[in-house]
């Protein structure tokens, strides 16, 4: 009798234990306080997925190497989703998902860089500020509105305000044990940018003429982030 006892008792816990679970996991019934918060629709619609970039383009090393220019006038033509994929994968996408290693050389692969997308016209994706995460191939943006007007007030330079476009590669000077190792990174991507730039009949020209300090208030970059270069990018 006292085991028949012991065993309802049991089998009345496991029974209590699975109603609470279904309620907790639903937050139904439940004090508002403890039921499990929706994902914020905002944070979902700021990361955004770029298309895969193409790996066999129609233009020779060399041919690109050949042509390649400092370009500081653009057409009157937005850019698409699929020029901002390929430029970005260029600058520092991954090539060997095993080790992380990207399409710039890094010294010791330490990858000392962000690279910031600074969106005014282009087809499908918000005017705004991105940081383009290497890893998912993808934009977070940061900061909404027209971002790029900022930049060129800070850095009073023409091309930037009249590309639908621009490139900001920031060096992180809290993880360079050399900061020599940064500017060559930079430099690295930079050349990159340019050859898929010509690949995609777009121009670019790097730019560092400008106040750092000024810069980074502008966009709001952290104390660790030094702005390197800036590239304007439109179409020839």
């Amino acid at each position: 009798m006292k085991r028949k006892r012991l065993f309802s008792i049991a089998i009345f816990v496991v029974l209590l234990f699975a109603i609470v679970s279904v309620f907790y996991k639903s937050g139904a019934g439940l004090p508002s306080s403890w039921a499990q918060a929706p994902k914020s629709a905002a944070k979902t619609t700021n990361i955004v997925t770029l298309p895969s970039p193409l790996l066999d383009g129609s233009l020779s090393v060399e041919r690109a190497l050949s042509e390649r220019r400092s370009v500081r006038a653009y057409r009157n033509q937005p850019l698409t989703m699929a020029d901002i994929s390929q430029i970005l994968w260029a600058a520092q996408g991954i090539t060997e998902p095993k080790r992380g290693l990207r399409t710039a050389p890094s010294a010791r692969a330490s990858y000392l860089l962000k690279v910031y997308l600074l969106a005014g016209r282009v087809t499908d994706l918000s005017m705004g500020m991105y940081e383009y995460q290497p890893l998912g191939h993808r934009l977070v943006r940061i900061a909404a509105g027209d971002i790029k007007t900022k930049l060129f007030a800070s850095a009073s330079q023409e091309p930037i305000r009249q590309a639908p476009a621009a490139i900001v590669i920031a060096g992180l000077s809290n993880k360079a044990k050399n900061h020599l190792w940064m500017y060559l990174e930079a430099g690295h991507v930079s050349q990159n940018i340019y050859l898929e730039a010509v690949s995609r009949n777009m121009g670019t020209v790097t730019m560092a003429g400008f106040d750092p300090e000024e810069v980074k208030k502008a966009l709001k970059l952290p104390y660790q982030e030094n702005p390197i270069y800036i590239m304007p990018l439109g179409k020839k």
